[in-house]
């Protein structure tokens, strides 16, 4: 026996080593999440591809997913250094005055803390303590560009592919001179590079780009800059991305759209929120936890107020602190240094939101705000006081319920939010602690259950791992719409008010 113990030994080594070249392939281990994911960890790098991850080694699942990706494949454009926004390594993602440092964990941000390790005693333990992270809003290209690395059915030719997704971040290069004193040169000069070397492709041509889409995590406003006139100070914000006629053949995804333009070039999807679970069974835990939420407040708010530019705001402010004396209201106030830095933590938020029935979504900067995403995580129900504020005009590829919704929207008569037009409440015609009091016991359960229905449809899922269960997240319901919307585009399908049969050449009707 003694005499084997050498081969023994070798094939040990053997073992271990091709372990260890698996782990250095890889970058990051593979291990197994509490929640129940597997996790792949990628290196934070746009050359990796889907061939070079666990899911393309096993040929019978390759075999399988050629059937399924019929008509679903998607080339991922291998974009030069130039390109790259806050790649790992780079000067931005190491600086601490860069928004690249607060991308960490594939874009999630740092864990959350578990509420027994905080010593801030204001914090509620509704929040669980795996799959929560402080997640920057602005976050969605580079959580969606990892999530595109682990899509089944990518391929490294583009001619077989329905769509060709190009993993630039443009609100990230953009970060650093949204606002102030910035010439067109530096506004505009990163994204036009990009644009002209991507239409000087080949795969370009072959469309004219109409197969083409990206992510834009800020407002569409903020690329809508126009150039600057004479005489012009060149203060204000943005830039004019998407007035270009390369990106105006796109379709990218912001969060939010402009609802009055047809036809529609760019499409709303959610802000990500804060929880980004590893599996179905975390979600329905979540959903069963603000189901069974006590909620004391009728409504709720938080955000600052805005002298002079956002009355509405100020009403609301009035109404809170006219209805706290009968404990009918909660807020958490981000006016000033300290405000900010509580309306930063998502657990003090998530307390507040799972204690309220209605939670107010006011205009902000533009129509949508982050915190119309976070009610919806927290079971609130969302109220507006804009139409293009409404899940239903920016929203709606992920607001509509599959089950209920057959044949067109709402078809099935859901409610779940309520909308109040601020201009009554600024001419004293509303209250709103009165308009929110009205609704009865039964119709506020009935408009949370649909609220709870719909937090799957606005998450964003771990994009690090391969879910574990069967549930389609906002980043699935956004590629099944983009490709279902490219698919027509290459039938020649009229798109609201563009004929796309000519060569894949835009033709506006009627003009």
């Amino acid at each position: 026996m003694a005499g084997n113990y050498p081969k023994y030994f070798f094939y040990v080594l053997f073992f271990l080593g091709s372990w260890l070249l698996t782990c250095l392939h890889f970058r990051q281990p593979l291990f197994h999440l509490s929640g129940g994911g597997t996790a792949v960890f990628l290196p934070f790098s746009r050359k990796a591809s889907f061939f070079s991850t666990p899911a393309a080694v096993d040929d019978d699942r390759r075999s399988a997913a050629t059937a399924s990706c019929e008509g679903r494949y998607v080339h991922m454009v291998d974009l030069p250094p130039q390109f790259d926004v806050c790649a790992e390594g780079s000067p931005a993602f190491q600086s601490e005055h860069s928004i690249c440092q607060l991308m960490s964990n594939a874009g999630l941000g740092p864990v959350l803390l578990p509420a027994g390790d905080r010593s801030d005693g204001d914090d509620a333990d509704i929040v669980p303590n795996t799959g929560w992270y402080n997640t920057n809003q602005y976050a969605l290209e580079v959580m969606f560009h990892h999530r595109m690395r682990l899509y089944d059915c990518l391929t490294d030719d583009p001619a077989a592919a329905t769509a060709v997704y190009v993993p630039y971040y443009a609100a990230m290069e953009l970060q650093p001179h949204t606002c102030g004193l910035f010439n067109a040169t530096v506004r505009d000069g990163a994204t036009e590079q990009l644009l002209r070397w991507l239409s000087s492709r080949p795969a370009w041509a072959a469309h004219g780009g109409r197969d083409h889409f990206m992510v834009a995590s800020k407002t569409s406003w903020m690329f809508r800059r126009v150039p600057a006139a004479a005489g012009d100070d060149g203060t204000g914000c943005g830039n004019s991305f998407m007035l270009q006629p390369e990106s105006r053949n796109m379709t990218v995804l912001t969060y939010e759209t402009v609802i009055w333009e047809q036809p529609q070039r760019d499409f709303a999807v959610p802000y990500p929120s804060y929880f980004h679970p590893s599996s179905a069974g975390e979600v329905a835990e979540w959903q069963a936890r603000v189901r069974a939420a006590p909620r004391p407040w009728l409504f709720s708010f938080a955000g600052a107020r805005r002298p002079g530019s956002l009355a509405i705001r100020d009403r609301i402010f009035d109404a809170c602190d006219a209805a706290i004396p009968r404990r009918s209201c909660g807020k958490l106030d981000c006016g000033g240094p300290e405000g900010s830095i509580t309306c930063r933590s998502p657990r003090k938020l998530m307390s507040l939101f799972t204690s309220s029935r209605f939670c107010l979504q006011p205009l902000g900067d533009s129509f949508m705000r982050r915190s119309s995403v976070d009610a919806v995580m927290a079971g609130c129900i969302p109220v507006f006081f804009h139409e293009a504020s409404t899940f239903e005009k920016q929203y709606y590829w992920h607001e509509r319920d599959p089950e209920s919704d057959r044949g067109g929207r709402r078809s099935n008569g859901r409610r779940y939010y309520v909308l109040i037009d601020q201009d009554d409440v600024l001419q004293g015609k509303v209250g709103i602690e009165e308009a929110l009091s009205r609704y009865t016991d039964e119709e506020v359960a009935t408009m949370r259950e649909e609220v709870i229905k719909m937090i799957p449809r606005f998450l964003y899922r771990d994009p690090r791992v391969r879910f574990a269960g069967d549930m389609r997240d906002a980043f699935d319901i956004t590629i099944d719409e983009v490709i279902a919307r490219i698919r027509k585009i290459k039938k020649g399908e009229d798109l609201g008010g563009k004929d796309y049969s000519s060569n894949g050449v835009g033709v506006a009707n009627g003009s």
